[in-house]
């Protein structure tokens, strides 16, 4: 799969999706995730992907980690690029790190013992007080739909996501089973963006419409 992630990346989206993907990532940011990420300092992208959100939010420092590449293509100047696997980031030193973002990645993952991995070494670069921010789909509402992408390989509800943090030593202090939805792939009718502050701050909206976690966690 690995050998295939440029040109599966690089045809999954058209043109026009990835400038609305864009826009959203913009106001997702600026209007609800900014908020985890301390502006004196440092945050790290875990699958950065696009970089939607690494190019938007602010910090001091901020490092967009991928396996893939063609990441670095995407970023803007004053982000760092950390071309690895999740599970190995020696690069990192030991709690250096006040944030650790990643939204749909952790279904990417290949298995559970890659999923432990991944949260063991950033609870290893974690500050003692950071803080990680998970967005991943979970298999609950998503169910076969889940099944539409290549590169899906690790379904996960919130409850196994949980169980997974306790394993890696993380305690959860916001746990949303529904909050965001699946993709805007395929979608017959996008709501104006301007629904979409309205939305964040409306609770009883995720619980109909979401149908990916949405979980914030913290070393123990």
């Amino acid at each position: 799969m690995l050998e295939h992630l440029s040109d599966i990346y690089s045809g999954r989206f058209t043109a026009s999706e990835m400038e609305r993907k864009r826009k959203i990532w913009n106001i997702l940011v600026e209007s609800f995730f900014q908020k985890y990420v301390p502006l004196v300092g440092s945050v790290v992208d875990l699958g950065a992907g696009n970089c939607e959100f690494i190019n938007v939010v602010q910090a001091e420092r901020r490092i967009a980690v991928d396996l893939n590449p063609q990441t670095k293509d995407f970023l803007v100047a004053e982000v760092e690029f950390i071309e690895t696997s999740s599970e190995d980031l020696a690069v990192l030193e030991d709690h250096s790190i006040d944030t650790v973002f990643t939204s749909n990645f952790f279904e990417h993952l290949p298995s559970p013992d890659s999923l432990i991995a991944t949260l063991k070494e950033c609870r290893r670069y974690l500050k003692s007080n950071g803080t990680l921010v998970i967005v991943v789909p979970n298999i609950k509402y998503v169910k076969e739909d889940f099944w539409d992408y290549l590169d899906h390989s690790l379904p996960l509800s919130h409850r196994s996501m949980l169980e997974a943090l306790s394993l890696a030593g993380f305690t959860a202090i916001e746990v949303h089973p529904q909050f965001l939805p699946y993709t805007i792939k395929h979608q017959r009718v996008h709501p104006p963006l301007g629904f979409l502050p309205f939305y964040l701050r409306n609770r009883w909206l995720w619980r109909i419409f979401g149908k990916q976690m949405l979980i914030v966690a913290s070393p123990r």
